[in-house]
């Protein structure tokens, strides 16, 4: 029989459907490799190996079906589940035990996905290199002395390192497309309200978005079917219909237009990225696409924009973590108040990132400074939703660009300068801004010499328009299939 280990999620799925595989032996090679290697990597926080097995013999079993029956999955820590821990890598909710399931796993389960275990991540998603986590570190298994990217980097991971074949993670400034550049598979930012965020637990509540992990696209547009759709248990959800362009998904784009922003031609790249978006553009011409230049000239501006509106919004949404609501309650000594404590709880409970974010996010919005930074944050946001309005209205079908300015860095090089770290976010932090769709897919790697002898992976996204996740699919899809190396 097949090894699961070893194959994309659609071949997964085919090999049960035509009896090659059964799920129990799928998910038992899913286990098994993690058993034997996540040792080294540090993907998991946690492995269901009993439930995922027994909820493969269901589906043997013939009772459950769907367009996922039997299919591996991991989901990152951040997503709701009502068994085992949702623990969002933080010791403040270090036992927490989910009464509930999120919407978008819950569609998964009753696609028949088996949900193998939970990922790693950057405590509450804040990071860019899964290196915040307060429990371990993730290493990239590509490289293992590198990030594998955050704050999905434990989904990414789990993907790279053939563990799953697919996973779910959550996409607030590029916490899904940065460590699928990072790890070399392919991973989306759906439309803001395409995926049911509820049980997603929040950061930044109008950024945030679950999306997929593949090793393929296609894998990516099979997950994004089963997902998306309104969901009326979450209020920002999009009433637009849920996907289905998994069966059309090789259908290219008619007359494709695509368009690469002036600015991402920049000193700062590394030159193996430069290479790759010279050949990705060779690659979009061979495909018959017409690429011309557009401008994002607030590209830049983006990343202030995105630390001021994140931040605020992480201050207030972390806010019910006190000690007494919710999460980790420090034990006081006599004499010791209520104040106190707050104080503690949040102290021992939140790591020096996720407390860094919440100082940075009160302050930006308390008196006298709303105006001067969370107001003015705000407008450039929307002058950057008009900026990629603008470029979508002139007929461009899809952006493309960088995934990220440099491959994966070594594991503690920024882990102690935040702004070289939030800066990693540069070409990702847009999207989500304006609540577009946008799709990473692998484009190429760096020579020997410039990995210290390891070929690291680089990564162009296609960013699409509001609504546009089938069109980026689609593209991502063109490009993957007729990829000209650099």
């Amino acid at each position: 029989m097949s090894d699961a280990s070893s194959m994309s999620l659609i071949e997964v799925r085919d090999a049960i459907r035509n009896g090659d595989l059964t799920a129990e032996s799928a998910a038992s090679s899913c286990l098994h490799a993690i058993s034997d290697r996540d040792g080294g990597i540090g993907a998991f926080l946690q492995v269901f190996d009993d439930a995922a097995l027994e909820s493969a013999r269901a589906v043997d079993r013939g009772e459950r079906t769907g367009s996922l029956a039997g299919v591996p999955i991991a989901l990152k820590d951040n997503i709701c589940l009502n068994h085992g821990r949702t623990t969002c890598a933080s010791r403040m909710l270090e036992t927490y035990e989910s009464p509930f399931t999120a919407t978008a796993a819950q569609r998964l389960i009753d696609a028949g996905a088996v949900i193998i275990g939970k990922t790693n991540l950057d405590e509450f998603a804040m990071g860019s290199s899964t290196e915040n986590s307060a429990f371990h570190i993730t290493r990239n298994p590509v490289a293992p002395d590198r990030v594998p990217g955050g704050s999905s980097g434990g989904s990414a991971a789990a993907v790279a390192a053939g563990f799953v074949p697919g996973a779910l993670g959550s996409d607030t400034g590029g916490s899904i497309r940065q460590p699928a550049a990072l790890t070399g598979v392919v991973g989306m930012k759906p439309t803001y309200g395409r995926v049911s965020r509820w049980g997603l637990v929040a950061f930044a509540s109008s950024l945030d978005q679950i999306g997929p992990f593949g090793r393929t696209v296609a894998d990516v547009a099979l997950l994004m079917d089963v997902i998306a759709g309104f969901d009326e248990l979450d209020s920002t959800s999009s009433p637009r219909a849920g996907m289905a362009v998994s069966p059309t998904l090789s259908e290219p784009v008619g007359k494709l237009r695509i368009g690469v922003p002036r600015q991402v031609r920049s000193e700062h790249n590394h030159p193996a990225v430069v290479r790759a978006l010279d050949a990705a553009i060779t690659t979009c011409t061979s495909m018959g696409a017409e690429v011309v230049d557009v401008d994002l000239p607030r590209l830049d501006d983006g990343i202030a924009a995105y630390y001021v509106v994140a931040t605020a919004e992480a201050s207030s949404n972390l806010a019910r973590f006190d000690g007494i609501r919710y999460g980790h309650r420090a034990a006081l000594s006599a004499g010791e108040g209520l104040e106190d404590l707050y104080a503690r709880s949040r102290a021992e409970g939140f790591g020096p990132e996720v407390q860094r974010r919440i100082m940075l996010g009160t302050y930006a919005l308390s008196s006298g400074y709303y105006d001067a930074y969370y107001r003015t944050a705000m407008q450039v946001r929307r002058l950057i939703r008009d900026e990629f309005d603008a470029i979508f209205a002139s007929g461009v079908h899809a952006v493309m660009m960088p995934s990220t300015a440099n491959p994966a860095f070594r594991i503690g090089e920024k882990v102690d300068d935040p702004l070289q770290m939030y800066l990693e976010d540069l070409y990702t932090v847009t999207a989500n801004l304006a609540g577009v769709p946008a799709i990473s897919v692998p484009a190429g790697v760096t020579t020997e010499e410039e990995g210290d002898g390891t070929a690291l992976p680089v990564a162009m996204q296609f960013v699409g328009p509001v609504g546009g996740d089938e069109v980026v699919l689609r593209v991502g899809a063109e490009f993957e299939g007729g990829r000209v190396e650099g």
